[in-house]
């Protein structure tokens, strides 16, 4: 079962451009060869670590998103734990965060839905509804107030 994972690694200071783009391709030749893939790369940058790490003060980060199962990602921890390239590495798995953000936005839509057929209104924003230098009664859904507050 593929399931969506977040891998950032620090690299030395002392690796080069190179040093760093070989890495990438190990972790893709992984990825490929275990039937994953990966969604994205982001290349940070040299940064200040927040604290000093063996004797690095500073290292390259970079961001991987990567589709794949979980013998996938022990792997890639494997090969990472016994490189002298990578100083820190961090695997955390998001899809399941994912799916509770979208839970959680579908339930809050229902709910600004519901509230707005109650208010006599259609149950979508319209083209126009709730831009700057409007009047907008129906700016936030939060609170519903009863008619004898109004």
């Amino acid at each position: 079962m593929n399931r969506k994972y977040e891998l950032v690694y620090i690299v030395s200071p002392d690796a080069t451009d190179e040093q760093v783009n070989e890495l990438h391709t190990q972790v893709e030749g992984i990825a490929q060869r275990m039937g994953g893939t990966i969604e994205k790369t982001e290349n940070w940058g040299r940064r200040r670590l927040a604290y000093e790490i063996g004797r690095h003060k500073e290292g390259t980060y970079v961001l991987e998103v990567i589709d794949g199962s979980g013998e996938l990602m022990k792997e890639i921890d494997r090969r990472f734990k016994v490189t002298d390239l990578v100083i820190r590495h961090l695997v955390v798995r998001v899809d399941e965060a994912q799916s509770v953000i979208d839970r959680t936005r579908n339930r809050r839509s229902e709910v600004s839905r519901r509230r707005r057929v109650a208010r006599g209104l259609p149950p979508d924003r319209q083209p126009g509804e709730g831009q700057r230098g409007e009047p907008d009664d129906d700016r936030d859904d939060r609170f519903d107030m009863g008619e004898d507050m109004r």
